[in-house]
């Protein structure tokens, strides 16, 4: 397999460092390229600050090249979710099996860490500070302009761009690419990072190994836990409207709408009022785009491909699953053409696919959390698949904690599998007999 000296990466965030730790286990040199200051040294975080729930897509990436003992260190395990809800009930949910969890890790945390591990690894390089500014795709070369307006040409064989959302590499190739499609959507809502602090003790204010969501229909409040004690809390709300950010621009308006809507959160909350004022309000877009690959020797993944809201906790999930996803197209074509050909052919659709499932996601967690039929659908399929577990897989175990089903592949099995619970939820006394042998038999028609 042929080992390649120039190999450069743009983004240093948490698929660009992973994907430099693919490459440097192959053989090949990396340069990896980051806009923003070395976070290490206090530079600025980069991306956004919400909490990241790591599945078992994310941990097969990070245990391919060894390192998944070192990020479980930084990891809090989550095996449900706790709905706080609106009557001051507390209704708890779980994600699966008993064994089964995601995990709550910060941003910042393990974007550090997978840092420290690129670096670690002998023939990788990470540069800071360099913003990259031109792509020539004819010879393969990037141009990145420094803190001093400096602007250096680097030439490469292969050119990965791993630089988020709002990707510079992508931009580029936009600009100077014909037939290129892109899509960007935002959705209505916004959100803003919030804080539950630790203990006097040192422990958690909350269970600290599940999710907490305040679902309010139009918007709601989640918080995941810290290993220091905290919990990171997020508020997803419209950006305007009469019950949005835009609305909340008094210290009385959102201390009262904090006491109305989440009054347990709100007791637990001292800093709600400075962390609201000083906080930032950031949108949520989903990205789609094609093609991902350029002349054979340039690429894009993770967000840069196919950036998506966070509600199915799969973003980053979805870019280290890339990563396997190239690494095992490497090994069996090597680093060329069919390789890189191979990767968007398989990755396109299940990158589309986690867009809409995060979508509809939101929606889940934000209106049906709380409702009665929802909770029953739940049980029913938890029961069904316990028993018949060759016939039916919850969507919520698909996505999660099934790495070996495709998204795509997910996406079309929950749609099928939702439209026989419609039917289901539709009989009579559904929520008196839904443990009976009567709504068993029925699922198993619809299935045959």
């Amino acid at each position: 397999m042929t080992r390649y000296n120039k190999i450069t990466v743009v983004g240093a965030g948490l698929v660009g460092s992973l994907l430099s730790i693919y490459l440097a286990k192959k053989g090949h040199k990396v340069s990896v390229f980051e806009k923003r200051s070395d976070m290490r040294k206090g530079g600025a975080i980069a991306g956004r600050s919400i909490n990241l729930a790591l599945s078992d897509r994310g941990w097969r990436g990070l245990a391919r090249v060894g390192i998944a003992d070192d990020i479980k260190k930084i990891a809090i395990p989550m095996y449900g979710r706790y709905i706080h809800l609106a009557n001051g009930t507390i209704d708890y949910q779980p994600y699966g099996t008993a064994e089964q969890a995601i995990y709550s890790v910060s941003r910042s945390s393990i974007n550090m860490r997978l840092m420290d591990l690129a670096e670690a690894q002998p023939n990788v390089q990470l540069h800071f500070d360099k913003t990259c500014t031109n792509i020539d795709k004819k010879n393969t070369t990037l141009n990145f302009t420094n803190l001093n307006g400096i602007t250096e040409t680097v030439a490469s064989d292969f050119i990965f761009g791993a630089d988020g959302a709002y990707s510079a590499v992508r931009t580029q190739l936009q600009l100077h690419s014909d037939r290129f499609n892109y899509n960007q959507y935002y959705i209505d809502c916004g959100y803003k990072e919030l804080c539950i602090p630790v203990k006097a003790d040192g422990t958690h204010m909350l269970e600290k190994n599940a999710l907490h969501i305040w679902p309010r229909g139009q918007f709601m409040l989640i918080a995941l836990p810290n290993i220091d004690g905290s919990f990171t809390c997020t508020l997803f709300l419209q950006l305007d409207g009469n019950t949005s950010f835009d609305a909340l621009n008094s210290k009385e308006k959102i201390q009262t709408f904090f006491k109305t809507q989440f009054p347990d959160a709100f007791e637990i909350m001292p800093t709600l009022i400075h962390d609201f004022e000083t906080n930032p309000t950031s949108s949520l877009v989903t990205v789609k785009c094609t093609p991902w690959v350029f002349n054979n020797n340039i690429a894009l993944i993770g967000d840069a491909a196919h950036a998506i809201v966070p509600f199915y906790g799969q973003g980053m999930n979805c870019g280290f699953e890339d990563c396997v996803v190239l690494n095992e197209l490497i090994e069996k074509h090597g680093l060329n053409a069919a390789c890189l050909q191979e990767y968007e052919t398989l990755r396109k659709p299940d990158g589309d696919a986690i867009a809409d499932l995060a979508i509809a996601n939101f929606i889940e967690m934000r209106d049906k959390t709380a409702d009665k039929n929802f909770i029953l659908q739940k049980k029913i399929e938890a029961k069904i698949s316990t028993k018949y577990p060759k016939l039916w897989t919850p969507l919520y175990t698909m996505v999660t904690y099934s790495p070996e089903i495709r998204y795509s592949e997910a996406l079309q099995r929950g749609q099928k599998q939702q439209q026989i619970m419609d039917k289901i939820l539709m009989l009579d006394n559904i929520h008196q007999n839904w443990d009976s042998d009567l709504v068993e038999q029925k699922i198993l028609e619809f299935l045959n």
